[in-house]
């Protein structure tokens, strides 16, 4: 009889010590200790490359660490970021996959209750514990739990779509709906937030506060982290290189961090001014070291001797204090440096008429651009908002109304997933690329700006395959070749997806300055308060397809909302 996974409820626990992971040379986690137990959420932190997603595979059990131990009582479940493009399975199969084990019960149940009735021997215990599991997994409420979820999310719940005919956003929304409907003991989740629409976040939101068991969230959302966590654990650089946990939530951690960066500064400058003193003294011994091994003359050779030795000693001493002061001076953050994007003044950069995509983009929709615009195009999951996007980018033809673009127009689109990864290094693929660009003659020589200069990627991780790159760096070298154009129109459709929360708020006050023109999609609510001032162009489904997602309670709202 196969072993079901029963939750443990308030008994649920996830701990790590110790923990440490060595990757290509290099300590991607140090000393990482946690606690998780039911009602606590964790949020992690940290710049791109720092281990938050090896971290969640060292909890999930599903790679070891070099050193330190993990330990988990109850069910758990993880939604990494990534998911197979090409996957054969339905929905249905993921939400059987997730609710195996209320299925089983379900069916354990019914054999133990046609063993009751036909007086078998021992049915009375068998159809007890059947019915204490399948009360503990409340298996009978599962298939609506999901259902909830599903809608909660806007993901498509038809059982019998393939994965492979849906998005990544809609085939991650559906993992998603099944680990909150399943309703695991510790839900591990690496950016949860990406490629959900305003009603999904605050649905997931609600969930994960509401969720009586552990949370652990990696998230480069500040709204999330605002409202859900309850405890940070930081991963950037320390003073003592280990991580940091602050208590109080988002907002204590921020300023918990801010704190210690000051502090770590303000030591390592004392230490600096105390090093230069030394490195004087160290100096003016060795110069005095020298003039005593050549004494004026006459000076008799034991006073040689003994001043010799004295100054040797003096000589050592100092390098010894000046080794004992030397100091792990504060990593300097990478700071995004957005170049200067060209500006054509008086000119219509891009201009759309009444422009449709069959099934895409329902209603029609005009725009104009010159340059120093700004636009935000709002709208729920599958209002079109990526169409129009690749619309105005160019690579997809609208079915009806009209393009116009300015001759010699630099537009470039930064869209919400990357190509599949290369083993190329980083650098070389933008080289190559920025080469391409001044051969078709998109781009002078002198105006092509180095990766380095972007504050996008160290000089270690550009010297990488891409393919070996977090997903987060992965996103940070889309970001640099989108700019690499120097565009005079820039189409960001979900810029923020994977992306550090400092890089967001870098990126963001850049947008604030630049002359080009900004088209810009986003679901995070965070940098929509930031550019709240910029005009909006809201998109809407069709009435049709908001039935598909509406209550009926809801549906006469949306109509009105609609005509």
């Amino acid at each position: 009889m196969t072993t079901l996974n029963l939750p443990a409820r308030d008994r649920a626990q996830l701990t790590c010590t110790g923990v440490r992971v060595d990757r290509g040379g290099r300590t991607v986690l140090h000393q990482v200790d946690m606690k998780v137990a039911p009602g606590s959420r964790w949020g992690v932190v940290g710049e791109n490359g720092r281990g938050k997603s090896t971290l969640l595979h060292v909890l999930a059990g599903t790679l070891t660490p070099d050193e330190g131990t993990v330990h988990r009582v109850g069910t758990l479940a993880l939604a990494e970021q990534e998911m197979p493009a090409e996957d054969e399975r339905t929905v249905g199969d993921i939400v059987d996959e997730h609710l195996a084990d209320a299925r089983a019960a379900l069916r354990r149940l019914d054999a133990a209750a046609t063993g009751l009735a036909e007086a078998r021997p021992g049915a009375d215990q068998d159809y007890a514990g059947a019915l204490e599991a399948a009360q503990a997994l409340d298996a009978w409420d599962a298939d609506r739990r999901v259902d909830v979820a599903l809608a909660g999310l806007g993901a498509v719940s038809d059982r019998t779509r393939h994965l492979a005919t849906l998005s990544v956003g809609q085939r991650y929304r559906i993992r998603l709906a099944c680990l909150l409907g399943a309703e695991y003991d510790l839900l591990l989740l690496d950016e949860p937030t990406n490629h959900l629409d305003l009603a999904g976040l605050d649905y997931l939101t609600a969930r994960l506060r509401a969720h009586s068991g552990g949370v652990i969230v990696v998230s480069h959302d500040r709204a999330l982290l605002s409202d859900v966590a309850t405890t940070i654990l930081d991963l950037d650089p320390t003073r003592d290189g280990s991580p940091r946990v602050y208590g109080g939530g988002y907002a204590c951690y921020r300023e918990g961090r801010e704190a210690e960066l000051a502090r770590w500064e303000a030591e390592y400058e004392l230490q600096q001014a105390e090093h230069t003193r030394l490195e004087q003294a160290l100096s003016e011994s060795q110069n005095r070291l020298s003039t005593g091994w050549r004494p004026d003359k006459g000076t008799d050779k034991h006073q040689r001797a003994t001043r010799a030795g004295a100054l040797v000693r003096s000589v050592h001493r100092r390098q010894e204090d000046l080794e004992q002061h030397k100091v792990t001076a504060p990593v300097p953050p990478q700071r995004f440096r957005l170049p200067d994007l060209p500006a054509r003044p008086g000119v219509s950069l891009l201009r759309a008429e009444e422009v449709t995509v069959d099934g895409r983009l329902h209603r029609p929709t005009g725009l104009s651009l010159t340059s120093g615009d700004r636009l935000v195009v709002t709208g729920p999951n599958g209002a079109g908002k990526s169409t129009l996007l690749s619309v105005l980018a160019g690579q997809l033809a609208p079915t009806t109304g009209r393009m116009h673009r300015s001759r010699k127009l630099r537009l470039h689109l930064l869209g919400q997933e990357a190509p599949r990864a290369t083993y190329r290094r980083a650098h070389d693929l933008y080289r190559r690329h920025t080469a391409r660009l001044v051969s078709a003659g998109v781009l002078k020589e002198s105006e092509v700006t180095g990766l380095g200069a972007l504050g996008l990627l160290t000089s270690r991780d550009a010297n990488k395959a891409v393919a070996e790159l977090s997903m987060g760096q992965q996103r940070r070298l889309d970001l640099a070749l989108a700019l690499a154009a120097r565009p005079h129109v820039l189409l960001l459709d979900e810029p923020t997806n994977h992306l550090s929360i400092a890089l967001v708020d870098e990126l963001t006050e850049a947008l604030h300055t630049t002359e080009a023109a900004i088209v810009l999609a986003t679901h995070d609510r965070q940098m929509q308060r930031d550019i709240h001032t910029w005009p909006h162009l809201s998109l809407q489904l069709p009435v049709e397809a908001v039935r598909v997602q509406k209550t009926p309670m809801e549906e006469a709202d949306a109509t009105a909302q609609l005509s």
